[in-house]
């Protein structure tokens, strides 16, 4: 293809689908146009006539694009998202009809709320929540639909979404960092803002194994399975040359959220073998979590046309890596500047500094809430593998940092030099510059030279609840320097005191170290940072009082919202594991058994054939005893564990009774059912097995 052709094309074709600002500019009356743009600048209100116009200007544009109806699109507490279709089809007297959309259906819609997870905020019979738009994110044409970011809350108003609380943090730390900003004398910034990059991983299988695989169907991961002979040892498939119907499917998937204004910009192959990787450029927080939606729909979407499927369970295969989501965060100001940016001297920039301490601060005083964003099921299969950050949060800011950290603590300057060049032996290749950090892919929270990249967050999680948080605990860090540093007679002392003060007190937080070893584990220990290595522990934090208060005090979720997401986070949980339990007994019962017994059956015929010929018997009959040890074992264990469930079911208790006896109980009996049917895949013969094997998924594509 032409290069001018194909630049000409991307470029048409680039967010396409979406009313952007340059759609509205130029179909918009000027007025309307200005008045949206000063709401979008300054957090203002939206005005009702401006609404109306906005409204019947996008159903013009969408109708264009091939839109019949439109939907609120909105994020329940489910982890994934939810729509309801309207056309805009109203009938006329004349029997005939036209197409309609007021400003009153894009500000707000009725879904039903009875259904979507409350955590006891509304009763199953009070149905009625509404969707707000969110005009900070574009609406897009998808599938002849008009899709409306919004907003969701229930009929007293309390947040039933992601999305809320999300903007009420933007909102908070843009607060307490102009707060700070304007101490530091800056004229010139009107807002802050939270920038966000999260890189995607996930799996591709063939689409008629995955539908062969009860346990893939129902869970996204697989319950059971052999380890295959090879697996992600030999290192080969990390940036490997993709396979021509992967390459196929990669340019599909640029094409369609290109075309839905994604800026998916990064892909290759991952560790694991079947795992890939996808990375956007930056855009606000906000958007950025409504385009990680919409890239892990598309992905899906885009994989069934190519008769794939796309997992995106954090650990769909026992024995290679699981798949992450890198939450890269960062602080900017409306006028361009980064505010997590050391500039060529940090030790000089204070501004820098204090931005640096506030997030030093934040991190360590709530790793208890951090942790709890990226706590679910799938990610306790993932965190401290040796192919994750452990469940111990931790934060990596590099060499040259450090060394300014030490010599804030202790007063001494540093001889030490830091960065420059290094040069590769070869005369025709140039010197690289040496960056200041390197890239530790061991820490769960590292400083990767302009902003910190959070990196527990799992696969199939929204990137919402980890940033809403990060937003908090940093609005909340940033607020008690502004108070320091608005109270102070000589403001250059107090900014070296406050930075000071907070590195001395918080640098037990900072590991540059081997997060996977064991003896950070005994380190971690010594410090007292937490270490919550399940769900199950994770989740009280949401709980606590402190954590409560910090999101109450910047009006982020209110302690009935923060109790409801303690409950559904648990809820969630048991209905999850208890969905897998259930699945390992349906496939151990009706798939494995019967296909242990017609083994043990054929290998008996083999013994009497062979005794009738007078031949040797006592190989074939080790292998028979070994058969009917492990479908013996194989039965006893799925009776355990469906004795575990039905215990579950009828157990009384709260919510974290119930997944504590899930932790404690059914995960171990999952674990020795699987062992049974796992040594049994490699006994019976291969024809024989129910489901497609590990080698068959991981490496026949």
């Amino acid at each position: 293809m032409d290069k001018c052709y194909t630049e000409n094309f991307t470029s048409s074709m680039f967010g396409s689908l979406v009313f952007n600002e340059s759609v509205m500019q130029e179909r918009l009356p000027k007025s309307t146009f200005k008045a949206l743009k000063k709401t979008l600048r300054d957090g203002l209100a939206l005005e009702a006539g401006v609404a109306e116009v906005v409204a019947s200007v996008m159903k013009d544009w969408a109708v264009e694009k091939g839109a019949t109806h439109y939907t609120h699109w909105f994020q329940p507490l489910t982890g994934i998202t939810a729509e309801k279709h309207d056309s805009f089809v109203s009938p006329t007297e004349d029997g005939k009809a036209i197409m309609e959309f007021s400003g009153k259906e894009l500000i707000k819609g009725e879904p039903d709320a009875s259904s979507f997870p409350s955590g006891g905020l509304r009763a199953t019979f009070e149905a009625r929540g509404y969707t707000a738009w969110d005009c900070t994110s574009p609406a897009f044409v998808k599938d002849g639909t008009l899709y409306i970011p919004t907003a969701f809350c229930s009929y007293t108003g309390e947040a039933l979404d992601l999305k809320t609380p999300l903007l009420r943090s933007m909102e908070a730390i843009n607060v307490q960092a102009m707060r700070v900003l304007k101490l530091f004398g800056d004229t010139s910034a009107r807002r802050v803002m939270t920038t966000m990059g999260p890189e995607q991983e996930y799996f591709l299988i063939d689409r008629d194994m995955f539908m062969n695989r009860d346990d893939l169907l129902f869970t996204g991961r697989t319950l059971f399975g052999a380890k295959p002979p090879k697996g992600q040892e030999l290192e080969d498939h990390y940036f490997g040359v993709l396979k021509q119907k992967v390459s196929d499917f990669m340019r599909d998937l640029d094409v369609e959220l290109w075309k839905l204004g994604v800026t998916a910009k990064t892909k290759h192959n991952e560790v694991a073998p079947a795992q890939h990787e996808l990375a956007p450029i930056f855009s606000t927080t906000n958007i950025a979590t409504d385009h990680n939606q919409l890239t892990m729909e598309v992905l899906k979407k885009t994989a069934e046309r190519h008769g794939l499927a796309c997992l995106l369970h954090e650990k769909p295969f026992a024995g290679v890596n699981g798949s992450g989501k890198h939450n890269n965060w960062s602080m900017a100001t409306d006028d361009g500047r980064n505010l997590l940016e050391p500039g060529k001297t940090p030790k000089d920039n204070a501004q820098f500094l204090v931005f640096l301490a506030a997030v030093i601060q934040a991190v360590d005083e709530y790793a208890d809430l951090l942790r709890s964003t990226v706590a679910c099921s799938g990610n306790d299969h993932r965190l401290g593998a040796n192919e994750a950050p452990p469940a111990i949060v931790s934060m990596f800011i590099g060499e040259e940092l450090w060394e300014v950290i030490e010599t804030i603590i202790t007063g001494k300057p540093s001889s030490k030099v830091v960065g420059g060049h290094m040069t590769l032996g070869v005369n025709t290749l140039p010197p690289l510059p040496l960056d200041t950090t390197d890239r530790n892919r061991t820490s769960p929270f590292a400083f990767t030279g302009n902003k910190f990249e959070f990196r527990m967050v799992g696969s199939s999680q929204s990137i919402a609840a980890p940033n809403f948080v990060l937003n908090t605990i940093v609005a909340e860090t940033l607020s008690q320097i502004a108070d320091r540093l608005d109270k102070a007679s000589d403001f250059t002392s107090e900014v070296n005191a406050v930075v000071k003060d907070i590195v001395i007190k918080h640098n037990r937080i900072i590991f540059n170290g081997n997060n996977y070893a064991e003896e950070w584990v005994t380190e971690a220990a010594r410090r007292g940072l937490p270490n919550l290595k399940s769900t199950v522990e994770a989740i009280p934090a949401v709980a606590t009082e402190k954590n409560v208060k910090v999101f109450a005090k910047h009006g982020v979720l209110s302690e009935v919202e923060s109790m409801s997401r303690y409950e559904i986070m648990l809820e969630s949980y048991v209905k999850t594991m208890r969905i897998e339990a259930l699945t390992m007994v349906e496939m151990a019962s009706r798939q494995i058994l019967p296909v242990a017994l017609a083994s043990m059956k054929k290998v008996a015929d083999t013994v009497s054939s062979l005794a009738a010929a007078g031949a040797k018997t006592d190989m074939v009959k080790k292998i028979l005893d070994k058969t009917v040890d492990l479908a013996t074992s194989l039965e006893a264990n799925t009776a355990a564990l469906q004795h575990c469930v039905d215990h579950l079911d009828g157990a009384e208790g709260d919510s974290l009774t119930h997944a504590k006896y899930i932790h404690e109980k059914v995960v171990p009996a999952m674990a020795a059912l699987r062992a049974d049917a796992d040594a049994l895949e490699v006994l019976v013969d291969s024809a024989m097995w129910p489901m497609p094997t590990y080698i068959d998924l991981l490496f026949k594509m």
